[in-house]
């Protein structure tokens, strides 16, 4: 009978160590969710120790950016440039504006669709990342709901297949506490062309 106890008492004790260290596993890996992107399309990397993660950016200064100071060059089916303006602040909130209108299906919510992107920085200017440096568009399914930024849940709704946008996606709807090598506070520039939709 002190055997059947002792045995038991091993496996409660075994169970309750097993359960504690998946729950803390479970904190410890990469998230699809806008906290553990890599960059507001969405794909998961190891979060930043506080070691490696830079700085708030700085405020910019001047009068409020209008969405047209925002250039952006390059034929519809190709990889863009964007050139993001100096001498203004970005304005409040999420600016959406249609480079190409586009003449498909319309992203909803809930709509499954191919995206090519390009992310700049507003800060330093600097192009972060292209999927068409990938080969291949991103699939993002369920748009309004996805695992990826506030700014591209709202700002895709509307976009209409081969038409291309351009997203200004302040802080508090992409990274507030910053991402990698993107610093809290940043403001996040995208150029997004809708190859396919459907949903």
């Amino acid at each position: 009978m002190r055997t059947v106890g002792r045995t038991a008492l091993i496996l409660v004790t075994l169970l309750s160590a097993g359960l504690s260290s998946v729950a803390c596993t479970a904190s410890d890996r990469p998230s699809t969710l806008t906290s553990g992107a890599s960059t507001p399309a969405p794909q998961a990397t190891q979060p930043t120790s506080p070691e490696t993660q830079r700085s708030a950016v700085s405020p910019a200064s001047g009068p409020p950016c209008s969405p047209d100071d925002f250039k952006v060059a390059g034929a519809l089916g190709s990889k863009p440039t964007i050139t993001v303006p100096t001498g203004c602040k970005p304005q409040d909130g999420l600016v959406v504006k249609d480079i190409e209108a586009g003449t498909g299906p319309e992203i909803k919510s809930g709509s499954t669709a191919s995206l090519h992107y390009v992310l700049a920085t507003f800060s330093d200017q600097k192009t972060r990342e292209a999927s068409w440096d990938q080969g291949k568009p991103f699939d993002l399914a369920n748009i309004g709901q996805a695992a990826v930024i506030d700014g591209w849940n709202e700002g895709l709704i509307g976009l209409k297949q081969g038409g291309r946008r351009l997203l200004v996606v302040p802080s508090d709807k992409g990274y507030p506490q910053g991402q990698g090598s993107i610093p809290p506070g940043e403001t996040l520039v995208f150029v997004v062309d809708a190859v396919q939709v459907s949903g």
